[in-house]
């Protein structure tokens, strides 16, 4: 009888020891797409919507936000020459990108961490004309038609930046051949060594940090404005005659689309839907809310009464300041980096600019630019975890500042000097500037042969 059993169960674990060798094979060989498939990056639906989300909110930042901001800061005869320059480069930066921008900027091949190289500091062509990119193809957690997409947004609102400095004087022509230019030779570059991953110079090398693009898009684009501005040379009658904003209620509105807009340029540099995101909303919030207020009461404290203008361009200010910081720093440090660009901003775009003589029409460097700087470094004492950072790259706040510090001089030589370099060949070619007659006529008839408004 035990004998009998034993064979019994000798036989079920025989047969048990089959099914489970068959269910390992059918695991190995039948269904194997099962096991690979967890294996191959996928997409989270979640990261995805809220990118596709802060992709349509930066480009909302230039059309309509940055062009009526701007269409409303300059002179009646000149608000469709801005207002185009910003849709025309919108059209304009997209090709240049899915040509060679996205490849100069995130190609990532020869990269190696920690090792200075030419990869360090630009893309190579790999990707020229997106190639290799389709529907399946994952960047992250997203899509890397999403990831390059959302990239795309940021290269097109820099060079529209720009177009601030040297606003109702420039050629339209001489715009588009600049502005593709620098997109190739300065933007993309930057971009490469901030975001670019290991090997890249800011980001790997020096350590720097720069969440949404303190160096990338408001230093650089600062810069350059403020070389432009000063070949370009100063507007007709600028000393001697008023310039006054053509409609303040424009760049009201445009502002307000910057604010909103502003979410999907920091809060999506995150590239997923996470804490790091919903704080980066946060203190943009703070950062941006207590620039303007600053910049209300010094301006108060020194004319008497406080402008429409002065609060808005605040806001710009410590939406720029924010910029670098906005996915370490925490309510504390918006505070203080709204503050403190509300006022240096302030100082920048009327003490500075009065002293030193240069026509910024539309004070890009003094906003962008000296925001962009400002944010920059204190990115580096308030991503500390005392002050309720994130954390810092570097061992000390001392050693992140100067990372940060050399980043910024950096962009400024980059951008500066191949600035410089490229208005020059473009003024040497087909000339920079509008003829005076035209100047006095206005862009929008002399360059397009269109009036915003009737003047009669």
């Amino acid at each position: 009888m035990q004998q009998r059993c034993a064979s019994q169960f000798t036989k079920k674990r025989s047969g048990y020891t089959r099914i489970g060798t068959l269910i390992v094979i059918l695991l190995m060989c039948g269904v194997p797409g099962l096991a690979i498939a967890q294996e191959t990056a996928t997409a989270d639906s979640g990261d995805t919507a809220w990118m596709l989300t802060a992709t349509a909110l930066v480009l909302f930042m230039t059309i309509p936000g940055l062009a009526l901001f701007y269409g409303g800061l300059v002179r009646v005869q000149n608000v469709l020459s801005v207002l185009m320059q910003c849709f025309a480069l919108t059209g304009l930066i997209t090709i240049i990108w899915v040509v060679c921008g996205y490849s100069l900027a995130f190609d990532t091949v020869g990269m190696e961490a920690g090792k200075i190289t030419l990869t360090s500091f630009v893309g190579g062509l790999s990707k020229m004309f997106l190639r290799g990119i389709g529907v399946d193809t994952v960047s992250g957690t997203i899509p890397e038609t999403v990831f390059l997409t959302f990239q795309l947004t940021f290269a097109i609102i820099t060079p529209a930046l720009i177009a601030g400095a040297f606003a109702e004087r420039m050629k339209f022509s001489a715009m588009l051949v600049f502005s593709v230019l620098w997109s190739i030779i300065v933007y993309a570059p930057l971009c490469h060594m901030a975001w670019s991953g290991e090997g890249s110079l800011f980001g790997d090398i020096i350590g720097a940090l720069d969440f949404a693009g303190g160096t990338v898009v408001h230093i650089n684009a600062g810069i350059a404005a403020l070389v432009a501005a000063i070949l370009v040379g100063k507007r007709l009658g600028y000393q001697t005659t008023a310039m006054p904003p053509h409609s303040l209620t424009i760049t009201v509105i445009g502002a307000s689309m910057l604010w909103v807009g502003w979410f999907g340029f920091n809060a999506g540099s995150e590239l997923a839907a996470d804490g790091t995101a919903g704080m980066a909303m946060l203190v943009t919030q703070i950062s941006t809310a207590t620039a303007a207020i600053a910049w209300m009461f010094v301006e108060w404290a020194k004319h008497g009464k406080p402008s429409v203008l002065g609060i808005v361009t605040g806001a710009v200010a410590g939406l720029v300041a924010i910029t670098p910081a906005s996915g370490t720093a925490g309510p504390i440090g918006a505070l203080v980096i709204g503050f403190v660009s509300g006022v240096v901003c302030f100082w920048g775009a009327t003490t500075l600019k009065a002293q030193l003589g240069y026509d910024d029409s539309l004070d890009a460097f003094g906003v962008h630019g000296i925001g962009g700087i400002v944010g920059a470094l204190l990115t580096g004492i308030f991503a500390a975890e005392s002050l309720g950072g994130a954390g810092l790259a570097k061992a000390n706040i001392g050693m992140q500042v100067w990372a940060q510090f050399l980043s910024i001089v950096v962009t400024i030589v980059w951008s500066g000097v191949l600035s410089f370099i490229i208005l020059k060949i473009v003024d040497a070619t087909i000339g920079l500037r509008v003829e005076e007659d035209e100047e006095r006529q206005g862009l929008d008839l002399s360059q397009h042969n269109e009036r915003g408004y009737n003047l009669s």
